[in-house]
């Protein structure tokens, strides 16, 4: 699976990802890809014009092996074109919040975190969610649920690598198209339409050869042919 991104300039962010994560780019018509694999979830860069309303529904968090690794990283965020971004987070907490050339949200988790242990540098996509979600998502992807407590949720690959999880309510408001989105690849995309479907999502109509969907809590995801 991969998380696709809209921007403005699909290129760019990529480049900075690529950058940030040590990934290769591939150029794909319409954007870029920065490939995943059975540990490390990939991302996806679309060019397109959906304008931002607020915080995005997710946004990506990377891991840190010390504080000079954590500094490290930042650094390279910034001279790559990233800049520091304020949240509210206060002087004390043990991550750094910047936002990509696109203008998306990410943190870099400081050393010590146990729950990212072992995820690789790409540790977690967080998002938006409620527990049915992430319910939806684990049955989706035959992922593990590896977190369930006080309405949080977080599901694994089962060789480990980044989490995805959804922090429970309360949730904020969804105004407009996501700009992110998950992207799923398939043999069969009207067997795996039918199930999805059955599992809690809801069709929106054909989109960029593949089906666009959303699941339980009304975000958008792509199912395309592999």
């Amino acid at each position: 699976m991969a998380v696709t991104f809209d921007a403005a300039d699909a290129a760019g962010v990529a480049a900075f990802w690529g950058g940030i994560l040590e990934r290769e780019v591939l150029s794909e018509p319409g954007g870029a890809l920065l490939g995943g694999h059975d540990t490390q979830v990939g991302l996806r860069f679309v060019t397109a014009d959906t304008q931002k309303s607020g915080a995005n529904r997710l946004h990506l968090h990377l891991t840190s092996e010390s504080l000079e690794d954590q500094q490290a990283t930042v650094d390279r965020a910034v001279e790559l074109g990233g800049r520091h971004l304020d949240v509210g987070q206060l002087p004390d907490e043990d991550h750094v919040v910047l936002a990509d050339p696109g203008g998306n949200e990410f943190c870099v988790i400081g050393p010590g975190n146990t729950f990212l242990t072992g995820c690789g540098l790409l540790g977690e996509v967080a998002c938006d969610g409620g527990r049915g979600v992430g319910l939806f998502w684990r049955d989706v992807l035959d992922w593990p649920l590896v977190w369930d407590q006080n309405g949080e949720t977080a599901v694994q690959a089962h060789r480990g690598g980044t989490k995805l999880a959804w922090g429970g309510p309360p949730l904020a408001p969804k105004s407009g198209r996501n700009r992110q989105r998950f992207d799923l690849a398939t043999d069969d995309l009207r067997a795996e339409v039918e199930r999805l479907i059955g599992l809690g999502a809801a069709s929106i109509g054909d989109r960029d050869e593949g089906v666009e969907l959303v699941d339980p809590d009304g975000n958008e995801f792509w199912v395309r042919p592999s």
